[in-house]
């Protein structure tokens, strides 16, 4: 089938109908893909063997451009404060559009699985212009057996084609970039943009509206799991540690990025990786280094050096480069991608402002309303000496993927805490004794003995004092953690100076939370941090 272009000049993607008398090269493997994207000019060969592309303008998602078809179905249950519309009709000129746009091109198309539960699987058909594109989600989604392959039938397809330029009065859209959603029909359109993310991110906005519908929790979040069946889940913004802290030696890795919670467990959404590179080392993360230098690994928008060797200290393209890899590329990696029911779930921040301590214990009505706040702290912009932190709350830790209004996560994520008796932490990974410019960043070491400690149960029986402005518990001492850096005031040199920073972000938390305050009960209400007298 992978010359059916050449055999049949009307070769047809069956569901929607998309024709074009050029090449289609169906489910081509690592090798072939590889052939196409060089010959093609699309990418090039790094001194080890991975292949690397750039994406040209857009080096990341484009929220902005992302719309979602507004029909009988979608209307009552999509959250349209965070989901921009389209109408139906706006969706079918669209495709119309790309289907001509198509016509004569030559595709590469893909058949592949989202979601390693059998039951909750979500076949999907991704056709691309571009043959890295097709290696990419090749990498990220997960592949069936040659014999599934037989009788596969897509549930969704996800149409990209970076060379389609869409036009705002024609289609609605903002710009000529569009990412376009039909939840009923389960069709995706991509175009005007080459960054490969929007297409794995296609797949997890779809799967975030499906599943919650049949009692199953999506996630952003990374998972892994314990010799003794022990699974953690890890939620967290970028930068907060998520990928990192999850790649534990000692662990198995369940996946790095989108997970489901259902009756069996937990389960990955993909089968592969979409590490980020910046500043990347063997030192510091030796398995996903070992990545980069592996046939078959997709490195997208990083720079070579004139030896063809990468240099991910290089960020003059994107700060945001990538390497895309399958799930098995990492020694310790799950082969099934599923777990038991997870005993602990860890939220991560990265608080700049230095005024969280590094772990908290959680209620489930606490664990709910950090869930819906999804705070961290980036550092601001220095190039006119500011240096002051700022504040990101990015409701479910993922905030651009969710159709659905928030409290029905929140809400199903405290139905599965409280029945199945889960541990919830949160870890700040950010900065102590003071904020960013005067306090430093959080010891990795401290980090890594505080979470082992909450995972392996021991942290359970420590001793806890309850936080003067988030309400949260936190452990007075922890055996080899620095028992100072448990309590966040006293690490800064003016503690006057650490209340006026606390009441700062508290107020911050309480702005964020007014749109969510009708959706949520009194006891998550109550679960709010507040200004409270502090300890001297």
């Amino acid at each position: 089938m992978s010359e059916a272009g050449k055999r049949n000049p009307t070769w047809a993607i069956d569901r929607i109908g998309l024709k074009t008398t050029g090449a289609v090269r169906y489910n081509f493997g690592v090798a072939r893909l590889y052939e196409e994207a060089i010959r093609r000019g699309e990418a090039r060969l790094t001194a080890h063997g991975a292949l690397v592309a750039e994406t040209g303008q857009h080096t990341g998602r484009s929220p902005k451009d992302k719309f979602v078809v507004r029909d009988e179905t979608t209307g009552p249950h999509v959250w349209w404060d965070n989901n921009k519309a389209i109408s139906p009709a706006q969706f079918d000129t669209l495709l119309a559009d790309f289907r001509a746009h198509a016509a004569d091109k030559d595709l590469y198309v893909q058949d592949l699985v989202g979601g390693a539960d059998a039951d909750l699987k979500l076949p999907t058909r991704v056709v691309t212009e571009l043959a890295w594109h097709s290696l990419f989600i090749r990498n990220l989604l997960i592949r069936p057996e040659a014999a599934e392959l037989e009788h596969f039938v897509p549930d969704m397809t996800i149409i990209d084609l970076p060379s389609f330029r869409a036009d705002p009065a024609r289609h609605g859209t903002r710009t000529e970039t569009v990412i376009a959603v039909d939840l009923s029909r389960m069709i995706v359109l991509i175009g005007g943009t080459s960054y490969a993310g929007e297409m794995k991110k296609s797949v997890f906005t779809m799967l975030n509206y499906l599943l919650p519908a049949r009692g199953v929790m999506p996630m952003h979040c990374s998972a892994n799991e314990g010799a003794d069946g022990d699974a953690a889940i890890f939620f967290g913004l970028s930068g907060t540690g998520k990928t990192t802290l999850s790649a534990d030696p000692s662990r198995t890795l369940v996946g790095d990025d989108e997970h489901g919670w259902g009756p069996h467990g937990i389960f990955n959404f993909e089968g592969g990786c979409y590490a980020k590179t910046i500043k990347l080392s063997a030192e510091a993360e030796p398995e996903i280094f070992a990545t980069t230098r592996r046939f078959g690994t997709v490195l997208e928008n990083v720079v070579l050096n004139a030896a063809q060797v990468p240099d991910f200290d290089d960020g003059s393209l994107t700060e945001n480069t990538r390497c895309a890899y399958p799930l098995h590329f990492i020694p310790n990696a799950s082969k099934t991608g599923r777990a038991g029911h997870p005993k602990n779930i860890i939220m991560l921040t990265a608080d700049a402002f230095g005024v969280m301590p590094p772990i908290a214990r959680l209620t489930p009505a606490q664990a709910m309303y950090h869930f819906l706040s999804g705070y961290t702290a980036k550092v601001a912009g220095t190039e006119k000496g500011v240096t002051d932190p700022e504040a990101t709350f990015s409701t479910c830790f993922g905030a651009p993927f969710m159709p659905r209004h928030p409290s029905e996560y929140g809400n199903l994520l405290r139905e599965l805490i409280a029945h199945h008796g889960v541990d919830c932490w949160l870890v700040n990974t950010g900065w102590t004794g003071g904020a960013y410019g005067t306090g430093k960043r959080m010891p990795i070491k401290a980090t890594r003995a505080l979470l082992a400690a909450a995972l392996d149960g021991s942290l359970k029986g420590a001793d806890f004092r309850t936080d003067a402005n988030f309400g949260f518990d936190v452990p007075v001492a922890v055996a080899g953690v620095d028992r100072a850096i448990l309590d966040p005031r006293s690490t800064w040199a003016d503690t006057s100076a650490y209340d006026l920073q606390a009441a700062r972000l508290v107020g911050m938390f309480a702005v964020n939370f007014e749109k969510f305050e009708p959706h949520v009960d009194a006891i998550v209400l109550g679960a709010a941090p507040r200004m409270r007298e502090a300890a001297e």
